[in-house]
């Protein structure tokens, strides 16, 4: 039986086993199966929602997005802090799609949030996102359904909102797919999932 482990991945935590010295911190600071295999990284300076299985065709559905049909339903969701606050004409360019230097990005789903009103409840970072006084924040809720390296963080960049937060709520879709829901920073959830359940995920 296929087994999934869902992981809120701290901060300055690498999406990988191997440590390259003592002090880096690694999924083998909290899992010790070796049979685990990372789907979808994050970067270190990324926070949230992790998916680790054991299954080789899950986690190849997950790092390999489809590029049709079942695409709508495999989106990776992240909440995104920026510096400034996002015309929308920024949105708008969010929205339709960047050209960055590795080819123009799929057209997004982009909300922009109350910052008071936020689908979680925010844990704080250690260390805190640097704050100038003079500069206002917003949050942003952004859908992608491609992979490329640091694309959140390239796409706001690219339009003036530097990233000083990304956090993935989800991927998948409300229905099939999994949440970062109420899992505290460093905790993570085993789900056993049935090879009937492997197959309505794989067909979307």
């Amino acid at each position: 039986m296929p087994i999934v482990v869902l992981f809120n991945k701290p901060y300055n935590v690498h999406s990988q086993f191997r440590k390259d010295h003592d002090q880096m911190m690694t999924l083998a600071d909290y899992f010790d199966d070796k049979s685990l295999r990372v789907a979808g990284r994050l970067d270190k300076d990324s926070e949230g929602l992790l998916v680790l299985t054991d299954n080789g065709t899950l986690n190849h559905f997950i790092t390999t997005p489809p590029t049709h049909g079942k695409a709508k339903s495999w989106g990776k969701t992240y909440l995104v802090q920026v510096e400034h606050t996002p015309t929308d004409d920024q949105l708008h360019a969010l929205r339709t799609g960047i050209t960055l230097k590795d080819g123009k990005t799929l057209p997004a789903h982009i909300l922009h949030l109350d910052g008071d009103n936020l689908p979680i409840d925010v844990w704080n970072r250690h260390p805190p996102i640097r704050e100038r006084k003079n500069i206002p924040t917003a949050w942003l809720m952004m859908t992608i359904f491609e992979g490329k390296n640091r694309q959140i963080r390239r796409m706001t960049a690219h339009v003036g909102l530097p990233c000083l937060r990304l956090i993935r709520l989800q991927i998948g879709s409300d229905k099939l797919g999994w949440h970062v829901g109420n899992l505290a920073v460093g905790q993570s959830r085993h789900i056993h999932i049935s090879h009937d359940e492997l197959t309505q995920i794989l067909r979307g």
